[in-house]
């Protein structure tokens, strides 16, 4: 082991690596490195190595490793069966309880710290996709009311993912992130459905339980219709029936559990809340003998 060195060439500027390396069948023990012969042009006899240095034995590491100029010991862990977050809590949980002496510190490196980023950018693309969707529909709508009802279909979705991860024993990883981020857009979808055509309803001059309830049953159909296409179509990506669908698998399998508690819940969340919401307004408005009255 040594370090590297470079020549340069005077007449040319070219850069040399220049390595130096001596007979590994020639040095068998500590005296053989004591004779080693270091010669010169000028010198007519051999100058051997223990006439200009010192050869003690001590203990070192046979490797010197640095990561951004400091010295460091490597320790590696490899996963062979488990998904990355089992042992990282683990390891955690020993490094937190480990007392270190002064000067030194332990760092979690590797695919962790990508993994963790990777949580973190979805996390805020996934709040930033339903406040993007939110502020479209407020331009949809003109109401500031009528969004945050359609919005209410995400968290049921939600509840999907989570079931749908715990049975099927699916890791929390890039592609159920990915899952969750395109599934907003699906379940919102649905509640547009309902919400919009309540909305027609009561324009058209029916209460507010009326409208919910027929808003329902009318669009219940078109929910199941697209939905049920949806399940279908990414259920052999989610058995893993395709060659390479392992990779997908927590994808499709998020996006069907989510679909599947938000079909079901999102015709009782959102209707309620609707409900809720808009015949408390009218209870507020003024019958019409009251309003003659007041004329």
């Amino acid at each position: 082991m040594i370090a590297p060195s470079y020549w340069v060439d005077p007449k040319s500027g070219n850069n040399y690596f220049v390595t130096v390396q001596y007979p590994e069948n020639q040095v068998k023990s500590l005296d053989d490195l004591n004779v080693m012969p270091l010669r010169a042009p000028q010198l007519k006899l051999p100058t051997y190595l223990n006439q200009v240095a010192d050869i003690t034995r001590i203990f070192t590491p046979t490797e010197v490793d640095h990561y951004q100029l400091q010295r460091t010991i490597d320790v590696y862990v490899a996963p062979t069966g488990e998904d990355l977050s089992g042992p990282t809590r683990q390891i955690s949980r020993i490094v937190a309880g480990t007392q270190l002496p002064p000067n030194l510190r332990i760092d979690i490196r590797g695919l962790v710290t990508t993994m963790h980023s990777s949580f973190r950018s979805f996390g805020f693309g996934l709040f930033l996709s339903v406040l993007l969707v939110y502020f479209v529909l407020v331009a949809q709508f003109s109401s500031f009311t009528d969004p945050f009802l359609i919005i209410l279909a995400v968290p049921t979705g939600l509840v999907g993912v989570i079931l749908i991860l715990a049975f099927s024993d699916t890791t929390l990883n890039i592609q159920s992130l990915m899952g969750i981020v395109m599934l907003t857009g699906m379940v919102v979808s649905n509640s547009i459905l309902i919400v919009d055509f309540a909305n027609r309803l009561r324009i058209d001059g029916h209460s507010v339980s009326d409208a919910v309830a027929q808003s329902c049953r009318i669009r219940l159909r078109p929910i199941l219709m697209t939905s049920l296409a949806t399940m279908v179509g990414l259920l052999p990506m989610a058995l893993k029936l395709e060659t390479g669908s392992e990779a997908y698998a927590p994808l499709a399998r998020v996006i069907i559990g989510g679909l599947t508690a938000s079909v079901i819940l999102t015709i009782f969340v959102v209707p309620a809340a609707y409900l809720l919401t808009y015949r408390r307004r009218e209870e507020q408005l003024p019958t019409p003998a009251v309003a003659q009255e007041a004329q």
